[in-house]
């Protein structure tokens, strides 16, 4: 028993020292992590959080580029042209001497040209698409605050159901305690002839549902710690201790006034804001197909009939030219009307869109409301409930003792004060997770 109880020892020691810096670093200093720093951590750590803010950079740089369209743009390209012939003009027969023909086309033709372009009038498609993406950062943000009001639901219902599961397992400790305690005094009271078999056998069997039940409530406490730890990106059986909140604080707000504050903050709300905003910027640049498009560019170029380019009897060996060109599609069979029209029903869609939005909102709102006062409603009376339980189960314990009372009297005051004692902190935590929900219908962190 002692080599036991000291392997134990050593290898609890051993865990402690592998766990604990990695505690302390994520959780406080004493390794117990609050429902702040459970919060805090899984906004660090959470993937789907990196893949948000990740997201943000990607529309960054969508921004980036469409800005950069507003700039000259500058390109260059190197031709070799091969000719069939080469061609020369007809001698000049001057009566005394005959001039002869000049050369007009050599068979290898080589040219360099350095082009500058830049973009005067789009029909408005560059600066739409520049204010699309800026638009697109918004939307980014918004998702990711959207991400993160998720994640900090997801912390606080996998920190309480911790919390609750822990506390029911205590509850099932107890009830296995108090339930060996009776089979003890019955075994005893058997032994004498006081008691029949049956109440023996009757307590017994409670005892094993009992252990099963604990068995059963220790499992729920391991998963809802695996739950925590995937939610805050930690490894899934990283040992977990989490700091205990009995209090609870009435809720005083009104349902009107948290309607309100949702329309306000709700990022659901404020994202469809932002693609009505986009629809607008969509619209004008489907529109800029109505328009012509004005550029100006500006070309250098070199030619010869040598790959170094330096001119030739037919190739001057520099020069260059400024172009305005104007390009205006002007027909095509109601292509650009029917992609404005897209874009109205888009809109149209958001429209409707939001309506329904706002009624999901207060349907959501409406139920956390009613989940938070049912609970603190329920929190008194459980209360009470348990200190009755208890009060029933010390005088049913001690008229079984006296012999006045039967077994089946104990073993349902024990039954009775373990389901009031479960309703109990059931109703404690669902006060909690009815707060968290209704701060998430809200929109707040």
């Amino acid at each position: 028993m002692k080599r036991t109880m000291g392997a134990c020892i050593l290898r609890a020691l051993m865990i402690g020292l592998l766990a604990g810096p990695a505690g302390a670093e994520e959780a406080g200093g004493d390794g117990v992590f609050t429902l702040q720093e459970s919060i805090l951590t899984a906004l660090d750590r959470n993937w789907n959080v990196k893949v948000r803010k990740e997201r943000i950079n990607e529309a960054e740089a969508v921004k980036n580029q469409a800005r950069a369209d507003f700039f000259p743009k500058l390109s260059t390209t190197y031709g070799y042209t091969r000719m069939d012939e080469r061609k020369t003009t007809e001698p000049v027969d001057l009566g005394l001497f005959q001039m002869p023909g000049s050369v007009v086309q050599v068979r290898d033709n080589y040219q360099w040209k350095m082009t500058v372009t830049q973009p005067l009038f789009t029909g408005f498609a560059l600066l739409s698409t520049y204010e699309l993406g800026k638009l697109g950062i918004d939307e980014a943000e918004l998702q990711l605050e959207l991400e993160k009001l998720d994640l900090v639901l997801a912390v606080k219902q996998a920190y309480f159901r911790i919390l609750e599961a822990d506390r029911l397992v205590e509850v099932a400790e107890k009830a296995v305690e108090s339930l060996q305690s009776h089979v003890k005094v019955a075994r005893s009271f058997y032994k004498v002839g006081m008691i029949p078999v049956n109440d023996l056998l009757e307590a017994e069997v409670e005892l094993s549902a009992a252990e099963h039940d604990l068995i059963q409530a220790e499992n729920a406490a391991q998963l809802a710690r695996a739950s925590f730890n995937t939610i805050l990106a930690l490894p899934i059986n990283r040992p977990v201790r989490i700091e205990d909140i009995r209090s609870f604080r009435p809720e005083s707000g009104t349902f009107s006034g948290y309607v309100d504050e949702a329309l306000e903050k709700r990022p659901e709300i404020r994202t469809l804001d932002v693609r009505l905003e986009q629809t607008a910027q969509s619209r004008r640049l489907a529109r800029s197909d109505y328009y012509p498009d004005v550029s100006l560019q500006y070309d250098y170029i070199q030619e010869g009939d040598e790959p170094y380019v330096e001119g030739s009897p037919v190739h001057d060996a520099n020069r260059w030219q400024v172009m305005a060109v104007l390009s205006w599609t002007f027909f095509e069979w109601g292509k650009t009307r029917s992609a404005v029209h897209e874009v109205d029903s888009v809109r149209l869609q958001l429209i409707q869109t939001r309506s329904a939005l706002e009624d999901q909102i207060r349907l959501e709102i409406k139920q956390a409301y009613l989940d938070l006062f049912e609970a603190e409603k329920n929190i008194p009376t459980t209360t009470k409930a348990v200190e009755q339980a208890e009060e029933n189960l010390r005088v049913s314990r001690e008229r079984y003792e006296a012999q006045v009372a039967t077994s089946t009297e104990v073993l349902d005051a024990q039954t009775l004060l373990t389901e009031a004692r479960t309703n109990y902190y059931r109703a404690l935590y669902s006060h909690h997770l009815a707060r968290a929900r209704l701060e998430r219908a809200i929109g707040l962190l």
